[in-house]
């Protein structure tokens, strides 16, 4: 049997999560005790710097999601396309996951993780207590670039059919970052993007499972989605 272990609220645990439910494929899904020290936890102990999801397939231990994504189409192959079969559209498939895990994901956590750098430093309070310091503001700018890339290769080129390996980066990315920094209305294509992930089955089912996390968003979650 598989074992995913991540949580519900985890933009990447989803990223595994959409593969997972796309596909109907059997797992047990573990959740991450935060009771238990992070390095002594199985994903503490399993990932180079203790980060989740981290994935089991009986004595195989799988880390990093876009691994997990291609074990998954290798080992438990299903009626969602997760790796495109054309070597050619397979290698444009993987850079537009590493463009949104990168460059969306990535600043998107980024803007988070102002919250929690040295949250006991009164020092380091201007993080938390204004909302453009200068770890955010990058972090916003570097959203607005990624935005506008986006739009200019979504206006000349197709992606590969959902649920591939670009769904599965593109959705948790987009729903999150949009809380952080909306989509601009010059970027049409990619908000249309975003509403199409968010109906699609696998993506409403880890929304509707992580609403009872959205407390622990630390700007506060936004009143929709």
């Amino acid at each position: 049997m598989l074992a995913l272990y991540g949580h519900p609220f985890s933009s990447y645990t989803w990223k595994a999560l959409i593969a997972l439910y796309a596909n109907g494929t059997e797992f047990e899904f573990r959740e991450i005790d935060p009771s238990v020290p992070k390095y002594e936890s199985f994903t503490g102990k399993a990932h180079p710097s203790g980060q989740f999801p981290v994935l089991t397939d009986g004595d195989a231990i799988v880390v990093e999601t876009s691994a997990i994504i291609e074990h998954l189409a290798v080992h438990h192959p299903g009626p969602a396309p997760l790796i495109p079969a054309d070597p050619a559209e397979a290698v444009v498939a993987r850079m537009i996951d590493r463009v949104f895990d990168n460059y969306v994901m990535g600043n998107m956590q980024r803007f988070m993780a102002a919250y929690f750098v040295d949250k006991d430093d009164p020092a380091a309070g201007g993080l938390r207590d204004e909302p453009f310091a200068p770890e955010m503001v990058a972090a916003k700018v570097g959203l607005r670039r990624a935005y506008a890339w986006l739009e200019r290769w979504l206006s000349a080129n197709a992606l590969p059919p959902h649920v591939s390996l670009v769904t599965c980066a593109a959705a948790p990315s987009l729903f999150y970052a949009d809380w952080v920094e909306p989509i601009p209305e010059d970027c049409p294509r990619l908000a249309a993007l975003r509403a199409e992930l968010l109906a699609l089955p696998p993506v409403v089912r880890c929304v509707d499972e992580a609403r009872p996390y959205r407390p622990y968003f630390p700007p506060g979650a936004p009143d929709r989605d």
